[in-house]
């Protein structure tokens, strides 16, 4: 039993390994900002869930206690992962693009709430924008 539990074990954390190098490779590949962070928060993700599913099978397998403690360590990632990629990319928007670069949303007379409003009073100066800067190629 200890045999398959190391082997399932050493699956799980080559797996991991290749999932946060095809995500280290991404970041630093892909080439545009918008790009390279989605292949860091996918397959990083994944790799990272692999190596505490590798953890939780140690644990359980070899010294026969379960160890929950990296399924709060999921949870918690999954959850903040694509929260802070959703905040990074928002960011990007408003830094790099403007309103007439992005596709109009659906129905007549809509705006993006992204776009949709000016700064409210005391919101400081908009940053300056890069003449035809978009982040794209």
């Amino acid at each position: 039993m200890t045999t398959l539990v190391q082997l399932l074990v050493a699956a799980m954390l080559v797996i991991g390994g290749g999932f946060a190098l095809v995500g280290a490779w991404a970041l630093v590949r892909l080439p545009d900002a918008m790009t390279r962070l989605h292949g860091p928060t996918k397959a990083a993700t994944l790799g990272v869930g692999a190596v505490l599913i590798a953890s939780m099978l140690y644990f359980w397998g070899v010294r026969g206690v379960p160890s929950w403690h990296e399924l709060l360590i999921t949870l918690f990632l999954f959850v903040t992962a694509p929260v802070t990629g959703f905040f990074l990319a928002k960011a990007n928007m408003h830094l790099s693009w403007t309103a007439s670069e992005i596709p109009p949303p659906p129905g007549n007379g809509n705006d993006w709430a992204t776009f949709g409003d000016e700064p409210g009073p005391g919101a400081g100066p908009l940053p300056a924008r890069k003449p035809g800067g978009h982040g794209r190629p």
